[in-house]
C-alpha cells in the first residue's frame, strides 16, 4: 500500500513515541487548535493514522488514547495513566514556553538503580528533572531518591549529557516534585522544588519577581552556583 504522510501526520507518530500514550484532547490542542472544527479534524486524522497501521489506540478511556505500534504496555495498564500525567506537564510548561530538549522517562545515569525522572527539558532556559509523584510515598523513600540525584552529583557524568551547553560550564538541572503532598527532603547540593502543579511553580516565581522587580530578574541559585531562570 502508498499513502503519503503530510508533516504534521509525521509530527503526531512521532510524539506519539515520544511520549508513549496521547489521549484524543491533547493532540486537538497541540496539533488542530487553529482548525475551524479541530476535534472532527483530529478524529478524522487518527482513524487514518490507525487503520494505516502507524498507531495503535485503546478505547478502555474516553476520550481514546493512542499509543505507539510498538507499545509495550497493556491498552489497560495504568502505566497510561502515568504517562498522560507526564503529558499534562508537559502541555502546562507549553502554555508559558515551549520546553526544549524533552526526555521522557529520562535515564541519564544509562545503568539500572540511578536515577530515574519521569521528564527532563529545558523549561526557560533552565534545565530541570521532573518526577511526577501520583501516589503517596513516604519521607525516607523519597529522601533515598533525592539521594541518587546527588550521588549523580559528586559522580560529575552529568557534565557530559549530550544537552549541556558547548559554550559555558555545565548545569546539573533543578528537581522538581510534582505533588500534592509535601515532603521533608532536603539537599545541601541541589534545588529542589515541591510544587502541585507547573502553574503553581510558575504563580510562585511570578510573586517572587514582583517582590525583586526592581532589585534584579529572578533566580535561584543552590551553593554549587546552580542558577533557575523562570523570568
Amino acid at each position: 500500500m502508498s499513502f503519503r504522510l503530510s508533516q504534521r501526520d509525521k509530527d503526531i507518530i512521532a510524539f506519539i513515541n515520544q511520549f508513549r500514550a496521547v489521549d484524543r484532547d491533547s493532540l486537538v490542542d497541540l496539533f488542530f487548535k487553529q482548525l475551524k472544527s479541530p476535534v472532527n479534524a483530529c478524529n478524522s486524522v487518527m482513524v487514518r493514522l490507525y487503520r494505516l497501521g502507524l498507531i495503535e489506540r485503546t478505547q478502555q478511556y474516553s476520550p481514546t488514547v493512542y499509543l505507539p505500534v510498538d507499545a509495550k504496555i497493556k491498552k489497560n495498564s495504568q502505566k497510561i495513566l502515568h504517562f498522560l500525567s507526564i503529558l499534562d506537564v508537559y502541555k502546562q510548561m507549553c502554555s508559558y514556553s515551549m520546553p526544549k530538549q524533552v526526555i521522557v522517562e529520562d535515564k541519564p545515569t544509562g545503568r539500572k538503580g540511578g536515577i530515574e525522572p519521569d521528564l527532563f527539558c529545558i523549561f526557560k532556559g533552565s534545565p530541570f528533572w521532573i518526577e511526577i509523584q501520583r501516589n503517596q510515598y513516604s519521607e525516607q523513600k523519597m529522601q533515598a531518591k533525592i539521594n541518587l540525584y546527588e550521588e549523580f552529583f559528586f559522580s560529575d557524568e552529568w557534565q557530559a549529557l549530550h544537552w549541556q551547553p558547548e559554550d559555558r560550564s555545565a548545569i546539573f538541572p533543578s528537581v522538581i516534585l510534582i505533588t500534592p503532598v509535601r515532603y521533608a527532603v532536603h539537599s545541601d547540593h541541589i534545588p529542589i522544588i515541591q510544587v502541585a502543579s507547573i502553574h503553581e511553580l510558575m504563580e510562585k516565581y511570578k510573586s517572587s519577581a514582583k517582590q525583586q522587580r526592581d532589585v534584579r530578574p529572578i533566580t535561584s541559585s543552590s551553593a554549587s552556583g546552580i542558577r533557575i531562570n523562570l523570568t
